[in-house]
């Protein structure tokens, strides 16, 4: 069964949107079974607003870089297309998807619902509960390669995110479970095994027959001091 998500991050001017915070960047990535296509969606949106600088120190992502690049209205025939009603992996989902919803908002789309999401914060936690949950410490968890990450970047991050749930889903073979029954479960559906072929053997009586207790009596007597009739 082949099964199509999309993991998702965004950037941001700051950390609310109820307070008037719009999307600077959106990245998506493809995965089928867990793996990256190679397909994805990136843009760089102009919020129609200043970026402060404690936001541009995180993603590095300026006024005057920004100033020139299309507002969400533009791309977010391409964005819904791109998605799909696949389900969203999101790295602390109600953050992007409260910004994402907003800009929907705006531009007189509906929003998309929670239940799209695939939170991989809580997973994570559950997983390894008390250790460091983010991103970042996750990638080091898993040894993936945080070399080129100067700034946060949302098609970067989405990426990273792609190879962390794939680790968080059980690692290469995340869907391969044998259980007592010695069945495969795929997608969360048992599916049993053929069972080997062996030759039918009909049932035996279970009494001897007197020839065949006079051959064990005979067999039992060539043993010497055998322990059952020992008395110590």
């Amino acid at each position: 069964m082949t099964i199509r998500e999309i993991v998702l991050d965004t950037e941001t001017t700051g950390l609310s949107p109820l307070k008037g915070d719009r999307l600077v960047e959106i990245g998506c990535v493809e995965i089928i079974n867990l793996l990256p296509t190679g397909s994805v969606f990136h843009r760089y949106i102009n919020p129609e607003r200043d970026v402060p600088d404690e936001a541009a120190r995180v993603h590095g992502l300026t006024n005057d870089f920004l100033a020139d690049k299309p507002v969400f209205a533009a791309e977010v025939d391409g964005f819904l297309e791109f998605i799909g009603d696949a389900p969203l992996v999101i790295h602390n989902a109600p953050f992007d998807m409260g910004f994402v919803n907003a800009e929907l908002t705006r531009c007189g789309f509906r929003n998309l619902p929670m239940t799209r999401a695939v939170d991989t914060l809580p997973l994570a936690r559950k997983m390894f509960p008390g250790a460091p949950a983010s991103l970042d410490a996750l990638c080091k968890r898993f040894s993936v390669d945080l070399s080129g990450r100067d700034f946060h970047g949302a098609l970067l991050d989405a990426r990273l995110l792609a190879e962390v749930y794939l680790e968080l889903r059980g690692g290469r073979q995340p869907d391969l479970v044998v259980t007592k029954k010695e069945s495969v479960i795929a997608e969360g559906v048992a599916e049993k095994q053929p069972l080997a072929q062996r030759t039918f053997h009909a049932a035996r009586a279970h009494q001897p027959s007197p020839e065949e207790s006079a051959a064990h009596e005979a067999w039992l007597a060539k043993i010497k001091k055998p322990l059952w009739k020992s008395t110590s």
